[in-house]
């Protein structure tokens, strides 16, 4: 696939947000999601002093993106990791703190446009959407073996789909028939359990059931749950975070972390506020922002997008 092709989300705004931090002497900025390498090519670029750590779990986006950032040498450290994995990374590299991070969430345009991932439900494909085809089980491996009930827990939860139980009901029945191994087999039988009312809204009625499978495969939102707070941990006083999520479940879970950093933690009643309540984090961003029309018209992926940031403004006293 051509990198060219390849529009990063909100490149303008994240630099910005982030580049306060990065004008420090000797700064190092985090990359947690690399994918095809458009964030990080634009950082290396736009700061030329900063030294890069970029983390992605998929061997195939690590081996594309370094074609990419060859030409900017040993500023770039590419690591074969998932983000939650930051602190170890960041300390085998000898970085005791980093000035700024990025995360770019959600599933990189390559495993997108790669149809035999199995990622989109636009395109027949094995039912794998493993981010690192390495480890773990795959989509089909869920569908085929997963009870009932966890089935309708992870399409609730992780999906958002209000007709769980009538998809995760004929899938159960289809399973026992054959086990699922394709794309177009799921999305045939999820249009044909949905009720009239409910393919007539929301796009592509199999899209909700592919993000939950995606989620559970992946362990996204529990590796989320531990990326974020140690993203925050490893930041340098004055260092910044930005945040692109593409669902309501991630917004929702780096607004109360980051929430939580801004909040004055104190007893109320206390007529100086000690040190340690001190909120260790200053929002950048007022709620979430959203991509403009024009970049949305370009890049039809920034659609859903939403950005956060927050700015290091003390130390944690434990």
């Amino acid at each position: 696939m051509s990198h060219s092709r390849h529009v990063p989300v909100m490149l303008q705004r994240c630099l910005d947000l982030l580049a306060p931090a990065l004008r420090e002497p000797g700064a190092v900025v985090v990359d947690c999601t690399l994918g095809l390498g458009g964030h990080s090519e634009a950082l290396l670029t736009q700061f030329p002093e900063v030294r890069l750590v970029a983390l992605d779990r998929d061997k195939e986006a690590l081996r594309l993106s370094g074609e990419r950032l060859a030409p900017f040498g040993d500023r770039a450290a590419l690591v074969h990791a998932v983000y939650d994995e930051l602190p170890e990374v960041l300390d085998r590299l000898g970085h005791a703190r980093v000035q700024g991070v990025l995360f770019d969430l959600g599933v990189s345009s390559m495993q997108l446009d790669e149809a035999e991932r199995g990622f989109a439900y636009a395109q027949d494909a094995p039912l794998d959407m493993r981010m690192d085809q390495t480890t773990g089980v795959s989509a089909a491996e869920v569908l085929n073996t997963y009870p009932p009930g966890e089935l309708v827990r992870i399409l609730r939860a992780y999906g958002e789909e209000k007709q769980a139980k009538r998809i995760v009901s004929a899938v159960v029945r289809e399973r026992d028939k054959e086990p699922f191994t394709n794309s177009a087999r799921l999305v045939e039988l999820i249009r044909a359990a949905l009720p009239q009312a409910a393919k007539r809204t929301g796009g592509n009625p199999a899209k909700r059931t592919f993000q939950a499978l995606r989620i559970e495969v992946n362990g996204e939102l529990s590796v989320l749950e531990r990326a974020i707070p140690a993203a925050v941990g490893a930041l340098a006083v004055g260092g910044r975070i930005a945040v692109l999520s593409y669902h309501s479940l991630e917004d929702r879970l780096v607004k109360h972390v980051f929430a939580a950093g801004a909040a004055n933690t104190a007893p109320p009643g206390l007529p100086v506020v000690p040190e340690r309540y001190q909120p260790r984090l200053k929002l950048l961003t007022r709620g979430a922002e959203l991509p403009t029309e024009e970049e949305i018209a370009e890049n039809r992926r920034a659609a859903p997008a939403r950005l956060r940031g927050a700015e290091r403004i003390r130390e944690s006293i434990e």
